[in-house]
């Protein structure tokens, strides 16, 4: 280790490049601070899993006079054909209450909730442009666009370019950032975090800083920690997103006795290639996912639905999902779809890099789904054609209701009989996107410590923050999240660590 002499000072440093280390740094440097940003990623992989997203932010919004202050060169042609309803407070808690079965921390999720719009302001105002997500979030019925699942922008140029505007934010402000620079453990004296060591290259340096803020991700990307924490099973899922989330932001505040918290056994974990490499890939990015099931049918290893494909918008489903699909024999299921539904799928399933087979008839598109039982197969998909309520109409922008009646596994919306050739199915495993267990913030987004005390000079915002997610969560809240946090977390170390480095 470095000579004590030789150690740099900064009031705050911020461990992790993503998101909400960004954000972190860009309030931190905007209130006076000096600050070091730590990326444990090369430049070309910089962002964690922020750059593998595509940049969808969900946010509160009263009607289209918000949309527009977030995207003010809309043009009257698009605010003529466009529905953007509403989201307001109110529905945006009651979501996320919802789907984590109200277990997330109310004052957390309050803050998150409430701090949605002006936040994405704040990013609109430091260099981050926006735009409606008409390509996966609204479909073209009547000759208007109607948004649905209260998620409507997201960020131009996806996670790339979110992670672009805020670095030449974050920068411009005068926060300095080092690429392949792992931190390692956190330096404490007088109950309180001093600094920290970290390695660079060859190098071990030790910087000290009047506050640190953890903002390095969950450990969705370690297999030993996933499958002790999430369970059996849990090291044969892919990563969707960054190799470098592997847990040490949350060890580092563990080790210096911060309190464990929220839902470890949970993850954010979706339907995912089947062929799809072991970590993300960013000539794909997001890519590999596959959410359009709603609209399918998806059968396993045993030709059988296993699941309601229908029973929520895909915002409300998809996170929790990857955790079924992982749970089948063999760990993989086919979405399956005919020509009525095509379509409609999202760009995602036209990609080059695609598990994919084609079929003019049922027969033929058994025989050439991999894995399945052939006959079972198409007893399943008989029993389901037989079983659609087709006397409801069909409109994938509303839960239509349109379901089936008599099946083990109901179908609740969107269900259309798959009879019309040609035929297409894709093949998805599991992918984890993020871990939900991590550490206990305040509202001021500080660490808090085993006896339940604010860790002095310690803060930490994004996915190793627990509490807020448990068993699933409202997509589009994850980046939300990370940018809200990371702001506060950073005007508050700068409180903290200015003149105290």
């Amino acid at each position: 280790m470095t000579d004590s002499s030789d150690e740099e000072r900064f009031d705050v440093i911020v461990v992790g490049a993503g998101n909400a280390g960004l954000c972190a740094a860009l309030a931190a440097a905007e209130a006076g601070a000096s600050v070091l940003v730590l990326e444990r990623a090369p430049y070309e992989e910089r962002g964690g899993n922020s750059t593998f997203t595509a940049g969808a932010m969900r946010f509160a919004y009263d009607g289209v006079d918000d949309i527009c202050k977030l995207v003010p060169d809309l043009t009257p042609a698009q605010l003529e054909s466009t529905d953007f309803g509403t989201y307001p407070v109110a529905q945006y808690l009651e979501d996320l209450g919802r789907v984590t079965e109200y277990r997330c921390d109310p004052d957390l999720a309050e803050i998150l909730v409430k701090r949605s719009f002006d936040t994405m302001q704040w990013l609109r105002s430091r260099g981050v442009r926006f735009a409606p997500i008409y390509g996966r979030q609204a479909y073209n019925v009547g000759g208007k666009f109607t948004f649905w699942g209260g998620l409507t922008l997201e960020a131009v140029g996806g996670g790339p370019g979110l992670v672009d505007a805020l670095t030449k934010a974050a920068t411009k402000a005068g926060a300095s950032i080092r690429y392949g620079a792992r931190a390692r453990a956190l330096t404490t004296e007088r109950r309180g975090v001093a600094g920290l060591d970290y390695v660079e290259g060859d190098a071990e340096r030790r910087a000290r800083a009047g506050a640190v803020v953890l903002a390095s991700g969950g450990f969705e990307a370690n297999v030993e920690w996933r499958t002790r924490y999430l369970g059996p099973g849990w090291d044969l899922a892919k990563v969707r997103g960054t190799r470098f989330n592997t847990g040490d932001g949350i060890r580092m505040a563990l080790d210096a006795g911060a309190m464990p918290w929220g839902n470890w056994s949970g993850a954010h974990a979706v339907g995912w290639d089947l062929h799809a490499p072991p970590f993300g890939d960013l000539t794909v990015g997001d890519a590999f996912q596959k959410h359009s099931y709603p609209l399918s049918v998806m059968v396993n290893a045993e030709g059988r639905r296993f699941l309601d494909e229908g029973a929520d918008f895909r915002n409300y489903t998809y996170a929790k999902y990857g955790r079924v699909i992982l749970a089948q024999p063999q760990q993989f299921a086919w979405q399956v779809f005919d020509a009525k539904t095509i379509p409609l799928l999202r760009d995602e399933y036209r990609i080059r890099r695609v598990t994919k087979v084609t079929a003019s008839s049922l027969p033929e598109l058994a025989g050439k789904l991999e894995g399945v039982d052939a006959t079972q197969f198409l007893r399943t998909i008989e029993e389901y054609n037989g079983a659609v309520t087709t006397d409801v109409p069909f409109n994938p922008n509303v839960k239509d209701g349109r379901g089936t009646k008599g099946l083990a596994i109901e179908k609740s919306n969107w269900a259309n009989t798959i009879d019309t050739p040609p035929f297409e199915a894709y093949a998805v495993t599991c992918g984890v996107t993020f871990t939900f267990g991590g550490v206990r913030i305040s509202d001021s987004a500080q660490v808090i410590d085993t006896e339940g005390e604010p860790m002095r000079g310690l803060y930490a915002a994004g996915e190793l923050v627990g509490g807020l997610f448990y068993f699933n969560y409202p997509g589009g809240t994850g980046l939300t999240s990370g940018s809200v946090f990371g702001r506060i977390a950073g005007t508050s170390a700068a409180s903290a660590g200015i003149g105290a480095g």
